[in-house]
């Protein structure tokens, strides 16, 4: 059993322009007390064919966490457009929230983000050069893809891996989200709008 459970996620200010920074309210349980912090991290992916595109929008370490329910805003920069290919910012991408203790991600957020003009004359007619202040973004929050990968949380005690009971401990456990969707034995991840 995993030492931190997310609890939800609550996607802020969606839809937006693409220039807003992102917001997400992320909740969490921690189950047994942790030494070292936990680093949550926000990634834009550019291109579905090249992650040199990525972008770490954030890195946020929060700790040492003991046991107990917490919640805090994680506010994240947008992409910086020049660091997209042209034809890679219309359309659709993923948006990544991870977690990781001691180097070891052990949970993975995946969104589906639309990024698409809000007027509908630019979206039949689309000028030969992206205008990224008229481009808005639309995060799916109701459909999150959750994977779970199993860690030591407790290294010092000379613990193997956590076990999972299916798959096989080296495997990820993926849950596809659709609306408030139990991701593992009470962990609800919901993408409501705000």
């Amino acid at each position: 059993m995993s030492a931190v459970n997310i609890t939800n996620v609550t996607v802020l200010d969606n839809p937006a322009p693409f220039l807003t920074p992102f917001q997400f309210e992320i909740s969490y349980e921690c189950l047994s007390p942790l030494n070292d912090d936990l680093e949550w991290k926000l990634i834009y992916v550019g291109s579905a064919e090249d992650e040199t595109y990525d972008q770490l929008l954030e890195s946020v370490l929060v700790g040492p966490v003991n046991v107990g329910n917490y919640r805090f805003v994680l506010q994240a920069d947008p992409p910086d457009p020049s660091k997209i290919r042209e034809e890679d910012i219309i359309g659709v991408t993923v948006l990544l929230l991870t977690c990781s203790y001691l180097g070891q991600e052990f949970i993975r957020v995946g969104y589906y983000v639309n990024n698409d003009y809000e007027d509908e004359q630019l979206k039949e007619e689309p000028p030969q050069k992206v205008l990224i202040d008229k481009v808005q973004r639309n995060i799916l929050s109701d459909k999150p893809r959750v994977t779970k990968f199993p860690i030591n949380f407790h290294p010092e005690n000379g613990e193997k891996g956590e076990e999972l009971q299916a798959p096989p401990p080296d495997q990820p456990t993926e849950i596809v989200g659709d609306g408030e969707q139990p991701a593992d034995s009470g962990t609800l991840i919901s993408g409501q709008e705000a």
